[in-house]
């Protein structure tokens, strides 16, 4: 059986996941939600539940919020919920893509008043992250258009720089501005923040308290997903990952379902550029849950993430490294396969067991108590 060395053991102990506090919601795709028998009715049943992931795992300390579907009267409160459960708040979401002023766009839109209305729901947003004592304000923007024509393409760009602009002066001296990109949808003809470049290009401009979020669903397929967190990296420019799994597109899958070689190359190239245990680039959870029950889906996603981290860490770099300085393809690509082909399952019962954490906790959350309590409890 693999054991870890005290080196990866010490390496496992920085990881840190932050949790969605929609993906505990009613929420899933865009055919139907499934409704479940115990959902969360309140901000503050949301971040109960997330901390199960927590209290299971001891991976993921920390809940991203999205306004306006987590406001609340008092952030204060809902931050001090939230360390009763031995958890905190996190990045502060913002959405500007459910209002009907936003039909034709939000910060790009020619409307200068729309545009406004958009650029004050950040300030919004910012607002509530001094009363979370949140870093991150992540934006992802559904602006784009249908058809050739509907729009001059540059003329958005410039006032997505503008706005873009407006946010950033209003973020405090500790806090950053995460822009995410997706290469469609809603918009078809072209989307306003389509890829990392252009993500990149709009970050850079604004300064350095802008950063790129790379989500894993949101690039066409055959994308070379690691080489992108590789540049970005190599840029100085990665801030936060929005971790999920696809099939086709968007399809906000537990990370690790489609692909789990591909997680682990993703998290191979983290650890190599220096984002692993790097308190700047933030791992998150982007998933919306509609069939699978909302927590132990999540706990899963975070275990899948830990176990591809484990295997990255023990990857062979020397022998990887006397290969490709040999160009001997093969044996570069066997330490890859070598590494990612062991079973670390029984190492990390043993790292979990060492520190008081469930051995297997998805059997623990099963054997909680907790599912049963929460549809007891929560009668609409």
């Amino acid at each position: 059986m693999t054991s870890f060395t005290e080196q990866i053991s010490a390496d496992l102990n920085r990881q840190a996941i932050e949790l969605p506090s929609w993906a505990f919601d009613n929420a899933g795709t865009r055919f139907r939600v499934f409704t479940q028998n115990g959902s969360p009715r309140t901000p503050f049943e949301k971040i109960s539940d997330a901390s199960q992931v927590h209290r299971h795992t001891g991976l993921a300390p920390t809940i991203a919020l999205h306004i306006p579907w987590d406001r609340v009267d008092d952030y204060g409160a809902l931050a001090r919920h939230a360390e009763s459960e031995g958890v905190r708040l996190g990045t502060i979401n913002s959405n500007t893509f459910q209002d009907d002023d936003y039909k034709l766009g939000s910060v790009t839109h020619s409307d200068p008043r729309i545009r406004q209305k958009a650029i004050d729901h950040h300030y919004s947003c910012i607002d509530v992250m001094n009363e979370t004592g949140s870093r991150d304000l992540k934006i992802w923007l559904a602006d784009g258009t249908n058809y050739p024509g509907q729009d001059d393409m540059r003329g958005r760009q410039d006032r997505l720089a503008d706005s873009l602009a407006a946010i950033y002066s209003r973020l405090g001296d500790e806090q950053r501005l995460v822009l995410e990109y997706k290469f469609f949808e809603p918009a078809f003809y072209h989307t306003d923040v389509p890829d990392w470049g252009t993500s990149y290009a709009q970050v850079s401009a604004l300064g350095p308290k802008a950063m790129v979020c790379l989500d894993t669903g949101h690039h066409a397929p055959g994308t070379n997903i690691e080489f992108i967190v590789m540049q970005l990296l190599r840029l100085g420019k990665l801030g936060s990952f929005d971790f999920n799994s696809r099939f086709y597109a968007d399809d906000d899958l537990i990370v690790g379902a489609a692909d789990p070689f591909q997680l682990f190359r993703i998290v191979v190239e983290v650890i190599r550029g220096g984002g692993y245990g790097n308190p700047d680039v933030a791992f998150m959870l982007d998933q919306s849950h509609n069939i699978e029950d909302k927590i132990p889906a999540q706990i899963r996603s975070v275990l899948n993430i830990q176990e591809a981290t484990a295997k990255a860490l023990l990857l062979d770099h020397s022998s990887l490294d006397a290969a490709q300085r040999d160009g001997d393809v093969l044996a570069a690509n066997g330490a890859f396969m070598d590494a990612f082909q062991t079973d670390v399952r029984p190492a990390l019962a043993e790292w979990r067991a060492s520190r008081g954490l469930p051995e297997d906790p998805m059997r623990a959350y099963a054997e909680s108590g907790y599912a049963q309590q929460i549809i007891a409890d929560r009668v609409v």
